[in-house]
């Protein structure tokens, strides 16, 4: 790396002015360049989901020595995609999606609008990383979790990853961390996904709800035990998502 301070992008799926993006700019400013492009609302679950349907525009927020910040009525992706082919002459060194308020771990992964940014850094060919904290409180306290951030960001700044590989970083909501754990994926899904209303005006109405169930409690190599038992979980993600596995037995068949 040359001597020039690294320069980071950095989005979320909470909004600009979410206290989880807050914590993660304070924490990374001393050590990088930041500039910040953010939805300008929630955006939860947008995963990777782009605009296409209507123009997007963004306003700038504040610009200081070290750090520029926006906002942007797009998804996560599309505050990505903007910052990259709009604002920044120079590659980040990094992006950066978090700190999510709420847990990205197991099938989560899939859903996350804080993914979707990474996932998109990833596809860039930018090391990449997301971080969430197990609390979905707007207050929040992020403090366990911040030395754990600055590590892991100095540490893939020094070494690198793999091409086609991002790093999916949940924290449980405790106040001391026991350490972290490299994890896979828990196998899980969600039922009970809806509450059923009727509406007043008529007709009924539906409210995403859900209930997580985990299929492999007691395994202690996934995420959600991590979680479960007070680490940090760090789970290697891979954008192919092709099932190599299969790929003998498909050519074997008759169609």
């Amino acid at each position: 790396m040359s001597d020039r301070r690294p320069l980071l992008l950095l989005s979320n799926d909470d909004g600009v002015d979410a206290k989880g993006i807050g914590e993660l700019m304070q924490v990374l400013r001393p050590m990088a360049d930041l500039v910040v492009m953010a939805p300008d609302g929630p955006r939860s679950g947008a995963s990777c989901a782009i605009t296409s349907e209507h123009p997007l525009h963004y306003q700038l927020v504040r610009k200081e020595p070290g750090l520029t910040v926006y906002r942007c009525n797009g998804t996560p992706v599309d505050c990505v995609k903007l910052a990259l082919h709009v604002l920044e002459d120079r590659l980040p060194d990094m992006v950066i999606g978090g700190i999510n308020h709420g847990d990205n771990s197991s099938v989560n992964v899939h859903y996350s609008g804080t993914m979707g940014v990474v996932i998109e850094g990833c596809l860039k060919g930018i090391p990449s990383v997301g971080f969430s904290l197990c609390n979905h409180d707007p207050n929040a306290d992020f403090t366990p979790c911040l030395p754990y951030v600055e590590a892991i960001v100095r540490k893939v700044l020094e070494k690198g990853l793999p091409a086609g590989t991002c790093l999916n970083v949940n924290f449980p909501d405790v106040t001391e961390l026991k350490g972290i754990r490299v994890c896979r994926q828990t196998k899980g899904t969600w039922r009970s996904e809806f509450v059923r209303a009727d509406h007043p005006r008529g007709g009924q109405y539906f409210w995403l709800t859900g209930r997580y169930e985990n299929h492999e409690p007691d395994n202690e190599q996934t995420d959600h035990w991590a979680l479960d038992n007070g680490y940090a979980a760090i789970t290697p993600t891979q954008i192919d998502m092709t099932a190599y596995g299969l790929m003998k037995e498909l050519e074997g068949w008759s169609v």
